[in-house]
């Protein structure tokens, strides 16, 4: 058996202009470490495969940056998107090339720009979780024990162990991302977990889901699969993928699925889905500032300031979120930084694309 991974990278990160742009998304920047989110996924999924063995789904504006970012990757291990049809079209892309490679092969499917602290934890779940894909022939996903009710995360329920001595569950049930008073409920409960977005499956396996659940994509998937290796693989590609209906892995196949279950997983993680994020998760001053750059404080506390060249004085203020770069200036309060993709949904309207 082998193990091939499966990294999508094909999302901007609206929410962290003026840093994130189409070129330069989310996932290559240095948000949560020294070196990007991408390079740290790479890095962590290495652990486990080797390098031949990891994919990354994206769009032809990030080729080129992801091309620069991770350069041990083969050439054909970038698989480009015509356009961004949501996770299910992605993934069902990347499984009948991951079979045509290996048909017996298991593969996981892990987002760009998460964060994981502990790399061993994420070796030895992952590894249940291979397990489980191949000896259940189960439909595997990755819950995260919650820590507080938050209302940005979908949430999975689960019930019956598969096993007394290993965190695997039977999946009841999958809820969409819920109000404040849900999500309390669901942490109340004690039987909900984050949804992480990770998963793994045999190929063969995912592929018959697309099959019974997504036949209209299952068809496309088909003549696509026809054409790899061809002349004709990028008309064939465009061509298809211009029917495909926009529609994600959880609502299309995972919650109409029987065989799914939950590895139940215990480190610290973070989607990293705002400056907020940011914040939060990097190591602070005595004052609870959080810096990038020439950045000089005077009584002002609990700010983030990531600046890209000039000094940055703060004086006197504090929750504030200050990003300068090099043609733009984001300042917003802490705790308001969802509002940003609003911002930059605005730029798209007015086709303001030297911002975007």
């Amino acid at each position: 058996m082998s193990f091939f991974a499966v990294i999508m990278a094909g999302g901007v990160g609206k929410r962290f202009w003026p840093q994130s742009r189409r070129a330069t998304p989310k996932q290559l920047l240095r948000i949560a470490g020294e070196e990007s989110m991408l390079r740290m996924t790479v890095d962590r999924l290495k652990q486990v495969t080797n390098v031949e063995h990891i994919l990354i789904v994206t769009n032809s504006e990030q080729e080129e940056g992801i091309r620069a970012e991770i350069p041990e990757l083969p050439m054909d291990n970038i698989l480009i998107e015509p356009e961004g049809k949501n996770t299910a079209p992605a993934i069902g892309l990347a499984a009948i090339l991951v079979q045509h490679r290996d048909p017996n092969a298991v593969m996981g499917i892990f987002p760009a720009d998460h964060y994981i602290e502990d790399g061993d934890a994420f070796d030895n779940y992952l590894h249940q979780g291979i397990t489980v894909a191949k000896d259940m022939k189960g439909l595997v996903t990755f819950g995260v024990i919650p820590s507080r009710p938050a209302t940005g995360y979908g949430y999975i329920q689960y019930h019956e162990r598969t096993n007394p001595d290993e965190p695997i569950y039977a999946v009841k049930a999958f809820a969409e991302k819920p109000d404040f008073e849900t999500a309390q409920l669901f942490l109340n409960s004690g039987d909900f977990l984050w949804n992480s977005g990770m998963f793994v499956w045999q190929v063969d396996v995912i592929l018959n889901s697309f099959k019974e659940f997504l036949p209209e994509i299952w068809d496309s998937l088909n003549n696509i699969r026809g054409a790899i290796g061809k002349p004709v693989w990028n008309s064939v590609l465009t061509v298809e993928w211009a029917t495909l209906r926009s529609i994600s892995i959880d609502y299309g196949v995972m919650e109409k699925a029987k065989n799914v279950f939950v590895v139940k997983v215990d480190y610290a993680w973070n989607d990293v889905g705002s400056w907020d994020a940011v914040h939060e998760m990097r190591n602070k001053d005595e004052a609870g500032n959080v810096s990038r750059g020439e950045v000089l404080y005077h009584n002002a506390k609990n700010n983030l300031v990531l600046s890209e060249g000039k000094t940055v004085a703060m004086v006197g203020v504090e929750d504030l979120v200050v990003i300068d770069t090099k043609d733009a200036l984001l300042i917003i309060p802490r705790g308001q930084t969802e509002k940003v993709k609003d911002l930059v949904d605005g730029f798209e309207k007015e086709q303001r694309d030297s911002l975007l």
